[in-house]
């Protein structure tokens, strides 16, 4: 119980900074992407603060023995920059300029009931499922 009200308030808090920095907006955030043209840079101030603040929690968190509510830390292990990294950071990166989403923000974006938001939630799911069935037939023939 209290882990699952931890992470709906943490999740809360998490669409309300989003929400307030502006990062639900598309066009905000395809301002900030073209520094040749009309560059809004108000979103590099959000990823300065979230950094910062990021950056001295985890310092503060990873001192404690195990986290909260679990008996271990679930904290990535890989550090290999593979072909698979490089091309999904790639997709991520066009699909964020295009569509001026990136996850986070299009879920929280739904709330809106806009058409374009659920539209790249519906376009992000289907292209998870896709993934998941080539990758698997992939393996298979490996």
């Amino acid at each position: 119980m209290k882990q699952n009200f931890t992470v709906f308030i943490v999740g809360f808090l998490f669409a309300m900074g989003l929400g307030l920095s502006g990062m639900t907006q598309p066009q905000k955030v395809v301002g900030f992407l073209d520094l040749w043209g009309n560059w809004d840079p108000s979103l590099m101030f959000v990823m300065i603060g979230a950094i910062g603040v990021h950056f001295i929690a985890y310092k503060i968190i990873r001192k404690r023995i195990t986290p909260l509510w679990s008996e271990e830390w679930h904290v990535p292990i890989k550090k290999d920059i593979t072909p698979a990294l490089i091309s999904g950071a790639f997709i991520f990166g066009i699909g964020w300029g295009l569509a001026g989403f990136c996850p986070g923000p299009a879920v929280v974006s739904l709330a809106s009931f806009q058409v374009k938001p659920i539209l790249f939630v519906v376009s992000m799911l289907l292209g998870m499922f896709l993934f998941r069935i080539i990758d698997q037939k992939l393996k298979i023939k490996k």
